[in-house]
């Protein structure tokens, strides 16, 4: 038995020690070069994984299971930390967050009661009242860690709700579940926003039909006027207005909605103001650029991705709100769990303000890496993959085979070969390259569409990207077009 866990014995202590070397060797080796894959297709990578069984009679023991995953699995995993990996809001992961990887999942706390987490509770919430002040709230903000951008928003559209049925509609959902007046709620987004708006509200029991999108104008942010024309027409209808949530970093173009005037009206309206800055969150890090994201302050919640452009590992999310009270709508007392005793005496159970109960100690990861890297090391990573976007977008903006959609406003730029030969479209142009890269040279690379037509993308997080290499993908993708 003394293999099964790590423990204060000797022999736990060296097969643990033993099994991490090897495990961080091994996985050293799997970096045989820069490609971000090793290039398989679904039909081949099949083939590699298939077998008869993973629950053997007897266990094959971990000297034979670790072999097999050094020949059939690790030399296939997308190597994240390749600066031929761009196509998504998933980068590279900071060493420190890697190594702070390993104490959340050697200790194993759970974060949902301080009898299962004393001193990560702690840290979690040291680590949220910086994040609060970070982003401009004061001291009577406050938030916790979740899974990720989807149930930060969803977290933050709930408390919302309930906030205005309490408030305006002087009506407690909580309590009573929801009312003929609740099918009538709508909520405001722009229709380039996250899927988890809609996911949020078929969740709530609002249905899809809650969820109102606005158009976008030529640089792909919320338009203004649009939204004042839909908020009064559900007024007219009957229907009830109580959310606005901007994008401050759309998945596709990192645009970034008007905040400011967004605050305005939400204000005028009686309307909650969420911001989904799962992307563009960590601008606020950037000397030169955090103007673009300050009016953060203004809004009544932020949802803050930090496996996106601060390089954690997945998953680390958090959603801030200004006024703690609202967490209320979350809380509910368990005599085994959350035992009102124990908060009067000081013990915190971050329960209170979670959808989940079990929980992992993510907060660790923010914490250990704003402290190595400090506000300088920050700076530079982030202004870095902002100026990789805007070298490359003036690069593709020079060359006339190629279109560019809009200005990047954060790391993202959206693109295409436009130029067509006698039998392909430019569509398929696009997607055939896009194929070529993963499997024929190990790069991967995003594919959207706009209005109907097929778009690349590079979405520039990882701070190792050269204005060399970016002149080499644009080089190898024209030839590849051409061919």
């Amino acid at each position: 038995m003394q293999d099964f866990f790590l423990s204060n014995e000797a022999q736990a202590k060296d097969n643990y020690i033993k099994m991490i070397n090897e495990t961080a060797q091994a996985i050293s080796k799997a970096f045989i070069d820069d490609r971000s894959y090793s290039g398989p297709k679904p039909d081949e990578l099949k083939k590699i994984v298939s077998q008869a069984s993973i629950l053997p009679e007897k266990g094959l023991g971990w000297p034979k299971v670790f072999a097999d995953l050094q020949e059939r699995v690790l030399p296939n995993l997308l190597r994240t930390p390749s600066s031929d990996y761009m196509a998504h809001l998933h980068g590279p992961s900071l060493v420190e967050s890697i190594a702070s990887e390993l104490i959340i999942s050697t200790f194993n706390q759970s974060m949902d009661s301080w009898d299962q987490s004393p001193v990560a509770t702690e840290i979690e919430v040291e680590t949220v009242k910086h994040l609060c002040k970070l982003y401009g709230y004061d001291e009577n903000a406050d938030g916790v860690f979740t899974s990720g951008g989807s149930q930060s928003n969803q977290t933050a559209i709930i408390l919302a709700r309930d906030w205005f049925c309490n408030e305006i509609l002087k009506y407690d959902v909580k309590k009573n579940g929801l009312n003929e007046k609740c099918s009538k709620l709508r909520m405001y987004t722009s229709e380039i926003s996250h899927f988890s708006m809609e996911k949020s509200a078929h969740i709530l029991g609002l249905g899809y039909q809650a969820v109102v999108k606005v158009p976008v104008d030529s640089r792909k942010k919320m338009n203004l006027q649009a939204l004042k024309a839909l908020i009064e027409a559900d007024k007219k209808a009957g229907n009830i207005p109580f959310l606005i949530v901007a994008t401050v970093g759309t998945t596709d173009f990192g645009s970034i909605d008007p905040l400011e005037e967004l605050s305005l009206l939400a204000k005028e309206n009686n309307m909650w103001l969420h911001a989904d800055a799962a992307y563009g969150s960590g601008v606020i890090m950037s000397k030169k650029y955090k103007d673009r994201v300050a009016a953060l302050s203004l809004c009544d919640s932020i949802t803050v991705d930090f496996h996106k452009m601060f390089l954690m590992t997945i998953s680390c999310s958090a959603v801030l709100i200004k006024d703690c009270s609202d967490f209320q709508a979350l809380t509910i007392h368990a005599d085994y769990l959350n035992r009102e005793e124990d908060e009067e005496d000081g013990y915190t159970n971050l329960v209170d303000k979670s959808l989940q109960t079990t929980r992992r100690f993510d907060a660790l990861k923010v914490w250990t890496s704003f402290q190595v890297r400090g506000q300088d090391g920050w700076s530079e990573i982030i202004e870095t993959s902002m100026n990789n976007a805007s070298y490359f977008y003036s690069i593709l903006k020079a060359d006339n085979d190629f279109e560019v959609l809009t200005e990047p406003e954060i790391s993202s730029v959206v693109f295409r070969y436009k130029n067509t030969n006698d039998s392909l479209s430019a569509d398929e142009i696009n997607k055939r390259v896009r194929r070529l890269l993963i499997h024929e040279h190990g790069i991967i690379i995003g594919q959207t569409v706009s209005d109907g037509r097929v778009f690349l993308k590079f979405t520039l997080l990882n701070p190792r990207i050269s204005h060399d290499k970016l002149d080499e993908l644009k080089a190898l993708i024209k030839e590849l077009s051409r061919a």
